[in-house]
């Protein structure tokens, strides 16, 4: 008799960071309550307490010091508490609030980061299904427009934009796209845009229907290319807030746009691993995850350190310096997962079922935030 397959339970996502902090033994904190500021003292610096005396103990000066901050930061704020969740907050040269995280504050919203990904792995199937029935939709409605962007975040992996990015830095992403970003030719769409960080981006994709609704959009009035007809005839944009809210309204879940990239980072580095070729030492095997991130990169329009560390699970590369070839674990469960996970590609369930039974058998429970 056939032995059952053990199921992984999904695992629950904390969004309250309330309790995330809780969870990492920490206290939530704002940078808007008392702290430690600095001060100039010739080539270096003195810290101050919010009730006015120096800070002198040792102590303090060494977790002051691995904060690391930049010397060129202004309106310096240092958490008075060694177990705040947030540790510092200074302004860099061009003015841009930055953060300096406490350590276990960090490795908790990593964890959140990737126990999302497996919860957002199996909602993909109910999402794809729900904007599949959304573009059938005759004309241009709200829910059929949303659902374009959607799709075009999956088949794109395109950010999905901010408007304040737009306006101050003129960097764009799906929904701050103007109609002068995107050329339709038949079943062809190309994108050329300026996205974040000043980077050129040139995108192209087939789909028939999506090339016929985005040329729809390009036929009304306006600069703002993704525009919907509402119930009154009336022109109506739609933001990043909006594309998450209708991902929500789906799956139930805390799901935003970006998980679409995030699960896309984590599935093509498996599939690049998984086509190199095996290795014989520790350095070809560093080589090739560099290949592999690198290649993952270009096609986010990342760095590859920003790739490496936000866009690909450490499974992943744990997988492949154990010795366990992607294409291997294909031939042996593809079958047995896609039976289970209808309406993900034979990859993503391959993928999906690796990341499952490797945390199941180091015996993790994914704590999420």
């Amino acid at each position: 008799m056939p032995r059952a397959r053990r199921r992984v339970r999904a695992p629950r996502i904390v969004t309250e960071p309330v309790e995330a902090a809780k969870l990492a033994g920490l206290t939530y904190v704002s940078d808007r309550r008392p702290g430690i500021t600095r001060k100039r003292a010739g080539k270096s610096f003195t810290y101050v307490h919010p009730e006015g005396r120096s800070v002198r103990d040792a102590e303090s000066f060494l977790r002051i010091r691995s904060l690391a901050i930049p010397p060129a930061w202004t309106d310096v704020w240092i958490c008075t508490s060694p177990n705040g969740h947030l540790q510092a907050v200074g302004r860099d040269a061009r003015g841009r609030k930055q953060y300096r995280y406490h350590p276990r504050w960090r490795a908790i919203r990593d964890e959140t980061k990737y126990a999302r990904m497996l919860a957002f792995a199996r909602a993909l199937p109910k999402i794809r299904a729900r904007v599949t029935e959304d573009l059938a939709r005759p004309g241009l409605p709200r829910a059929k427009l949303l659902a374009t962007v959607v799709r075009l975040l999956e088949t794109t992996l395109i950010r999905i934009g901010n408007e304040e990015y737009a306006r101050e830095n003129g960097s764009f992403g799906l929904t701050t796209m103007r109609r002068r970003h995107v050329a339709v030719s038949g079943s062809l769409l190309r994108f050329h845009f300026r996205g974040k960080s000043g980077k050129e981006h040139a995108v192209d994709i087939r789909d028939p229907r999506l090339a016929r609704v985005v040329r729809r959009c390009q036929e009304l009035p306006g600069q703002e290319l993704f525009q919907f007809v509402d119930d009154d005839g009336a022109r109506q944009s739609i933001d990043s807030a909006d594309v998450n809210d209708y991902l929500r309204g789906i799956a139930g879940d805390e799901f935003t746009a970006k998980d679409f990239r995030t699960w896309a980072g984590t599935v093509l580095a498996a599939l690049a691993l998984a086509e190199l070729a095996a290795f014989s030492s520790k350095r070809q095997a560093r080589r090739n995850i560099v290949r592999a991130v690198e290649s993952v990169a270009r096609r986010l329009g990342n760095t590859p350190a920003i790739c490496r560390k936000g866009y690909v699970h450490p499974a992943i590369i744990e997988a492949y310096l154990d010795g366990v070839m992607l294409d291997a674990f294909r031939r042996r469960t593809a079958r047995a997962i896609t039976e289970d996970i209808s309406g993900l590609t034979t990859d993503e369930a391959v993928v999906l079922g690796m990341l499952q039974q490797r945390l199941a058998h180091a015996g993790v429970t994914a704590r999420a935030a």
